[in-house]
């Protein structure tokens, strides 16, 4: 009997005490798949900006399940059938979302896999663990792929105020400070409904969708597309192309096994057999740590001054335009680095570039979030609400980055 309850209630620091429902979940949890989660970060590289932001993706699938445990609960007492089947489903699904993500989460998908993003190796785990788990995870793979029949579960899932999102706003306000994105999840729960098996929000809810959407937004520029955490992902992303490259070129690099086979082997979809999964589930942020604190003494310019910019924290400058920078300053950034250091224009590259980023809070045309009347009509958010702004997020605001060394003459 003490076997059965070990370990069911656990302490969580955003919502104090959630429980784990059943044996089941509890076995998924302790599978070594899911473990690999407490390795893997939940926001990458911006702790080197907000230092308390280490929470992994662990924390996190936590928290969705005992949101999604909310959730249930508040539309079974609204009436919406749902079935023990079906709840369990929703809670496995929720878990493991997000178990397909690799190293500083969203780096690897540019770098060590070719156009295999975090969903699509989420399902192949959760397909793997399927046939470990007598098939009983079947069910929760429908409605994660969105081929249930009752669209409302994938919603909840995925959707533009899911559980995901609800949990990791207000998780990832917590850890890094950043108070904008601090919502009122449990409010927001209380406040879904179902209508024709799709999920709206009852209209005395609308104040609280609208404080969501307009704190994704400010999260958005203010957290996730710091410029400081985005020039640290886009040099670990360059640390990666460049030691697959020397790889095939013929040099030596020392690194765990598991990194060394993305990084000796072109990944894509196609070669993603259970080999190539078995190995991605040793892979974590520990991995590429260990590799750069090695690679910080190679012989390449390249790979040693990525590899220390990250460790250290000394990182390249980044400027933030609304307009794209032009050729010619980029020129210039790069010859002033070759005349500098002696090193080809190919090399300078690696730290003379630019890119684009894009906030948009909501998109209209898909998924959206929808307010119930009194009176049963049901309404998009925007056109509902009196918040000027709301009708703003619907944009997407694009702006350029240029990075580069600081090099002095």
């Amino acid at each position: 009997m003490a076997s059965q309850t070990k370990l069911k209630i656990l302490n969580d620091p955003i919502y104090g005490f959630i429980t784990i429902p059943n044996e089941r979940i509890f076995q998924i949890i302790e599978h070594p798949y899911f473990q690999r989660l407490r390795r893997i970060s939940q926001m990458g590289l911006s702790y080197l900006v907000y230092p308390g932001a280490h929470h992994t993706r662990f924390h996190h699938a936590l928290g969705c399940v005992h949101l999604m445990q909310k959730a249930v609960r508040v539309l079974k007492y609204k009436g919406v059938e749902i079935s023990d089947k079906e709840e369990e489903a929703l809670l496995i699904a929720i878990l493991m979302h997000d178990i397909g993500h690799g190293p500083f989460s969203h780096a690897m998908e540019h770098s060590l896999v070719e156009g295999v993003d975090h969903e699509t190796i989420s399902l192949l785990f959760m397909e793997e663990m399927n046939a470990n788990f007598n098939q009983s995870l079947t069910l929760a793979i429908k409605i994660f792929k969105g081929s249930y029949e009752r669209k409302f579960m994938n919603q909840l899932i995925s959707s533009q105020m899911d559980m995901d999102r609800l949990d990791y706003l207000k998780r990832d306000s917590f850890y890094t400070g950043a108070v904008e994105g601090n919502i009122n999840s449990e409010r927001l729960i209380t406040m879904l409904n179902v209508v024709d098996d799709e999920l709206v929000v009852e209209e005395k809810g609308i104040y609280s969708v609208e404080k969501f959407l307009i704190g994704r937004r400010l999260m958005y520029w203010q957290v996730y597309l710091h410029k400081t955490s985005l020039v640290a992902e886009q040099l670990l992303i360059r640390v990666l192309k460049r030691a697959k490259e020397l790889i095939g070129q013929g040099h030596t690099l020392h690194a765990s096994g598991s990194l060394m086979y993305f990084l000796e082997n072109k990944i894509t979809r196609e070669e993603f057999d259970t080999k190539t999964l078995n190995m991605f589930s040793r892979l974590d942020d520990n991995d590429v740590i260990s590799a750069m604190k090695e690679w910080m003494y190679s012989d390449d310019f390249v790979l040693s001054n990525l590899c220390e910019m990250i460790i250290n924290r000394n990182l390249l400058k980044v400027k933030i335009k609304k307009k794209k920078p032009t050729q010619d300053k980029l020129e210039k950034r790069s010859l002033a680095l070759q005349r500098k250091y002696g090193i080809s224009e190919k090399e300078a590259s690696y730290f003379v570039f630019e890119g684009e980023i894009a906030n948009l809070a909501y998109k209209r045309e898909k998924d959206n979030i929808n307010i119930l009347h009194k009176n049963g009509k049901i309404n998009d958010v925007v056109k509902v609400s009196d918040q000027f702004n709301l009708k703003a997020l619907t944009n997407t605001v694009t702006k350029y980055y240029m990075c580069y060394p600081k090099v002095k003459d």
